[in-house]
């Protein structure tokens, strides 16, 4: 199926970016700051939303809480962005986040984790760990319940869930009931792949981009590549772990990384629903609010998280 039509209409009319790798990190976080800055606000009902810190292994995290409308306890969602490990943050996540509180009617805590080639592995994934930890023990501070925790991403936030869910088994805590993970990708890129052979060039995605990404965020390939910790499809066993919510795009070059991974799951005994979103790329989630087939897959994921927070 050819790429979304809404979303073919609003890559042709996007300013053009620098390419990952093409200009030093600073410019390109700038740019892709300029582009978050200009993006409208997505526009949803919400109690409050509320920026703050918590404590991390390096120092303070910056959060941001979102608290849909209603009264009583909710559950609880700690999210993570996505963009490679490099760039992205609060405010890059925030459309998603809205959607989800207010489409889950839960807490939303999204993370600010420090980002690579300055922080690279394993500091993103301490970060995360540290950050469910203080939500599960912390939970009643923001009105949210500690015994509906989920952990959730997009992309390489996506990894970060996969690998806290997997730490969190293997460390005794905190009891994760479900997991979102947004186009995954968490194994080293496979450049035979069929996904990634096909969308080599994109859109949004493309296969130097990846090799990019994963070269920051690992620093030393080599050493890492099969590290769990970095890369969850890694793991020896995938048994016991919470449920889990695999979205993945059509037309993304991450795509069969992230159904492997579903299969992994299910193959596991892991209850597990994996969804490939027809004519969608890479990153699809964050037009959230304006592209109808991509609202349609928010409220999937939506209903999906309430199902398993009751």
């Amino acid at each position: 199926m050819p790429l979304d039509p809404e979303i073919a209409a609003i890559l042709r009319h996007m300013p053009t970016m620098p390419r990952a790798g093409s200009v030093p990190v600073a410019v390109f976080r700038a740019a892709v700051n300029r582009a978050t800055a200009a993006a409208p606000k997505l526009d949803v009902a919400l109690r409050s939303i509320a920026d703050r810190t918590i404590p991390g292994p390096g120092g303070e995290i910056p959060v941001r809480v979102y608290t849909p409308e209603g009264i009583g306890t909710f559950p609880i969602l700690v999210y993570f962005h996505g963009g490679g490990y490099v760039i992205g943050d609060l405010n890059s996540a925030d459309p998603i986040c809205r959607a989800l509180s207010h489409g889950g009617k839960c807490v939303v805590m999204s993370v600010d984790y420090r980002l690579a080639p300055e922080h690279p592995f394993p500091i993103p994934n301490d970060d995360a760990y540290a950050a469910t930890l203080w939500a599960s023990i912390h939970a009643a501070k923001l009105g949210a319940d500690s015994g509906r925790l989920a952990v959730g991403g997009d992309s390489a936030g996506a990894n970060l869930s996969a690998a806290v869910t997997l730490r969190a088994r293997d460390c005794g805590g905190p009891n994760i009931r479900a997991q979102l993970l947004m186009y995954p990708s968490p194994d080293y890129p496979n450049a035979e792949s069929g996904s990634f052979i096909e969308y080599a060039e994109g859109p949004m995605l493309t296969a130097d981009d990846s090799f990019y990404y994963w070269q920051q965020y690992l620093g030393d390939v080599e050493k890492y590549r099969h590290d769990p910790d970095a890369c969850p499809s890694e793991a020896a066993s995938h048994s016991g772990l919470p449920s889990a919510f695999v979205a993945t795009g059509e037309c993304d070059a991450s795509r069969d990384s992230g159904e492997a991974y579903a299969a992994k799951l299910l193959a596991a005994g892991v209850p597990t629903e994996m969804q490939r979103y027809a004519g969608m790329p890479h990153g699809f989630f964050n037009w959230v609010g304006h592209v109808r087939s991509v609202n349609l897959a928010m409220s999937e994921v939506c209903d999906w998280l309430k199902r398993q927070l009751v």
